[in-house]
């Protein structure tokens, strides 16, 4: 209960709340915990396996080795030099990498340590598949954007989409990194208690 009302909490946060909460509820309802993940990344190989022409950078995607980067500058020479060149492209990819590393890290470290029931580490692995299964979604619109011919749409319409997405995935790692603090809090919280309890019984005659 206590890490429902914790999560809860932080679903609640400004500006991740006011543009988020309420896709986020329904996708909650629908993801089929950590599994989605895998999908999530073949997903994403798929897409851009195709789009890069056989570029042997992206099978790094499935190992965690991303070249995500030099994919989309490089793969993509219709698309205007202006719009491949813009840096928040690569800022776009950079914040689903980090989403990604920060995921597996705090993830793992929650199985590990095991101070959070099934049920709370269940709960965990919906909000981080509901997460990654955004920022996909996010990875998914810049292709279609920055791939020429793909929309009809001027460079300045094209720019104004990708500092959209920007704003959107860069949220969407803070509150990645926020979810993660305030979990890790409650980890040593319930280390500290069950340590203290040990001492406790230790003492008893």
């Amino acid at each position: 209960m206590t890490m429902l009302l914790l999560m809860g909490s932080l679903w609640g946060s400004p500006r991740m709340a006011v543009a988020q909460v309420g896709e986020s509820a329904q996708l909650l309802l629908n993801v089929e915990k950590l599994n989605q993940f895998k999908q999530i990344l073949d997903d994403m190989y798929t897409g851009y396996r195709t789009l890069s022409r056989g570029y042997n950078a992206v099978r790094d995607i499935a190992s965690g080795n991303f070249s995500l980067h030099k994919v989309f500058i490089d793969g993509l020479s219709t698309v205007s030099p202006v719009v491949k060149r813009y840096h928040k492209v690569g800022g776009i990819i950079n914040y689903q990498q980090l989403i990604l590393e920060e995921y597996r890290r705090a993830y793992r470290q929650f199985i590990s340590r095991g101070n959070f029931n099934r049920e709370e580490l269940d709960y965990l692995a919906l909000v981080y598949g509901n997460l990654l299964d955004m920022s996909a979604r996010n990875i998914e619109e810049l292709l279609l954007v920055v791939t020429g011919g793909k929309l009809q749409m001027t460079d300045e319409e094209r720019m104004g989409a990708i500092d959209r997405i920007f704003d959107e995935i860069k949220d969407r790692y803070v509150f990645v990194r926020i979810f993660n603090n305030e979990a890790a809090v409650l980890n040593r919280q319930r280390k500290q208690a069950s340590a203290n309890l040990e001492t406790i019984k230790s003492l008893q005659p």
